[in-house]
């Protein structure tokens, strides 16, 4: 069973791809900002990370700068999901390893999950 982590500090944005995620058969562990985020990813070791842009305490590029600090996490896939436009975000995103980028309100929770599903069975091929 694949482990999903979702970091994100809408609670009902959380609990929506939670439960979408786990009627698809993932693992899944949520936390609400990158410092809890960054705890999370430590002890879940997830396959795939979702992850949102603005969020208090620590925004999400500063906790992927951080994940990829760690030897461990350098080649997991992360998907951006946020409401910050592509052409707002951050220009740093693609050297640290994004494999997608998803604006929330574009994407159904059901595509969402479609698209970790083949984020997931592309990077096990290419492994």
């Amino acid at each position: 069973m694949a482990k999903v982590a979702v970091i994100d500090d809408d609670l009902a944005v959380s609990q929506l791809y939670e439960l979408k995620l786990k009627k698809a058969g993932y693992k899944v562990r949520t936390a609400a900002n990158g410092q809890e985020g960054l705890t999370v990813l430590e002890q879940f070791h997830p396959d795939i990370v979702l992850l949102d842009l603005r969020m208090p305490v620590m925004e999400g590029l500063e906790m992927l700068k951080m994940l990829r600090a760690q030897h461990w996490a350098k080649h997991i896939p992360v998907i951006i999901l946020s409401n910050v436009s592509k052409e707002e975000a951050p220009s740093e995103l693609h050297h640290l390893g994004v494999h997608q980028y998803l604006v929330k309100a574009h994407h159904t929770p059901q595509q969402v999950v479609d698209i970790v599903t083949q984020t997931l069975h592309h990077y096990k091929k290419t492994s």
